[in-house]
C-alpha cells in the first residue's frame, strides 16, 4: 500500500532565483549591450507531495523557472535545493545523477521526442543511462510503463509519427517516469493538445501522482485546468511573482489587480452569466528594460504614484497568502 503523503515536507526551495540572457552587438568583437531579464528574484517552495502551479502570460518565466531549477538553463543568480542539498554546487555528473529524481514533461509532444528512436527505446534511454535496471528488466519496465499510460506493450515498437499527439504526450509522460522521480516539472503538458485530449491527459496525471507520490510544478497558461489541478498557484508577471496562495483562495479572494484581471478572462459555460471582463491596456513591457517600481504599473487599472517608484514587497497577507502590491494591505 503507497503512503499518502502529508503535503508539509519541503521538497524543493527556490530562493532569489535569476536567470538573464546576455545581449550582445557586434561581428568581430562581440560587447555585452544589456540582458533579457526573464526570471528576476523569484523565491518559492514546493512541498512533497503537492501540485504548485504557476501561471501567467506568455514571456512572464514560467518556463524558463522550470528549465532553470532542472539546470537545463545555468541560474544567473539565486539558489535551487532539493532535498536539503542545493544543486547550484552539484558538478556536471552529480547533476546528472541527480536528474533521475527530477524529471520533465516537454509542451510540445511532436518536437520532444526522437523522430528515428523506436518509442519503447525512448521511454527505455533513462533507464540504461542511470543504470536503473538489468536489459531484461527495462523491457519489462517499458512495457509496464506504457501500460500505465494508457497505451499497449506492442506500441513499443513504433516510432512517434505514427501516434496522434496525445498518444505522443502519453509517451513523453512514461519517459519521465521511467526512472521513478520524485519531482516532475510540467511544462504546458496540455497547451498544445485538444480539450478532450487535455481533460484526459490531465486525469492521467493525477492518477500517476496519487500512485507514484509524485510532486508536480505545473506550468500552464489555461487558468481554469490549473485551479483543478493544483494545491498552489503562482502568479507570475514579467519575471517576477504577483500573487501566491491556495488554489481556491486565489479563485475567490485574488488581491493582485494582474490576477483579478487573468480570472476575468476565464469564459463562463452558462451562457446566461455575465462577467465583468477587464481589458488591460497596452502590452507586456519588454523584459530587456523592465518599468521602475511595480512591473504591472503601465496597464494597471488602479495605478498610484508610489507604484511607479517603489518596487513592492512580496507580502504574507495572511494565511499563506502573499502579495506584491502597493494596494493590499
Amino acid at each position: 500500500m503507497i503512503e499518502t503523503l502529508t503535503k508539509t515536507e519541503t521538497l524543493l526551495k527556490v530562493e532569489n532565483l535569476q536567470k538573464y540572457f546576455p545581449i550582445r552587438k557586434g561581428i568581430v568583437v562581440q560587447k555585452h549591450v544589456g540582458d533579457v531579464k526573464a526570471v528576476d528574484g523569484v523565491s518559492f517552495d514546493i512541498r512533497r507531495g503537492e501540485t504548485l502551479g504557476m501561471v501567467g502570460e506568455s514571456g512572464c518565466g514560467k518556463s524558463t523557472i522550470g528549465r532553470t531549477i532542472l539546470r537545463l538553463l545555468e541560474p544567473t543568480k539565486g539558489t535551487v535545493t532539493f532535498e536539503g542539498k542545493i544543486l547550484n554546487d552539484l558538478s556536471g555528473e552529480e547533476m546528472r545523477k541527480m536528474r533521475s529524481q527530477m524529471q520533465m514533461i516537454f509542451q510540445d509532444p511532436y518536437a520532444s521526442l526522437n523522430p528515428r528512436m523506436r518509442v519503447g527505446d525512448i521511454i527505455g534511454e533513462p533507464i540504461l543511462i542511470h543504470g536503473v535496471s538489468k536489459r531484461a528488466e527495462r523491457e519489462k519496465r517499458v512495457r509496464k510503463l506504457l501500460d500505465v499510460v494508457g497505451l499497449s506493450p506492442y506500441h513499443g515498437a513504433r516510432y512517434p509519427h505514427e501516434f496522434s499527439g496525445g498518444q505522443r504526450q502519453r509517451i513523453g509522460i512514461a519517459r519521465a517516469l521511467s526512472v521513478n522521480p520524485k519531482l516532475i516539472v510540467c511544462d504546458e503538458p496540455v497547451s498544445a493538445l485538444d480539450v478532450s485530449i487535455q481533460a484526459q491527459v490531465i486525469n492521467l496525471l493525477e492518477d500517476l501522482q496519487r500512485d507514484f507520490n509524485l510532486t508536480y510544478l505545473f506550468i500552464a497558461h489555461d487558468l481554469s485546468i490549473v485551479k483543478h489541478i493544483s494545491d498552489r498557484i503562482v502568479v507570475m508577471y514579467l519575471g517576477k511573482m504577483v500573487e501566491l496562495c491556495n488554489s481556491e483562495e486565489l479563485y475567490k479572494n485574488p488581491q493582485h489587480p494582474y490576477t483579478i484581471a487573468l480570472l476575468s478572462a476565464i469564459p463562463v459555460p452558462d451562457p446566461t452569466v455575465k462577467r465583468d471582463r477587464i481589458i488591460l491596456k497596452g502590452d507586456v513591457p519588454s523584459p530587456v528594460n523592465p518599468p521602475s517600481g511595480c512591473r504591472f504599473h503601465t496597464r494597471c487599472p488602479k495605478v498610484q504614484g508610489i507604484c511607479k517608484e517603489q518596487d513592492p514587497e512580496f507580502k504574507d497577507i495572511g494565511n499563506g497568502h502573499f502579495v506584491a502590491c502597493h494596494l493590499v494591505n
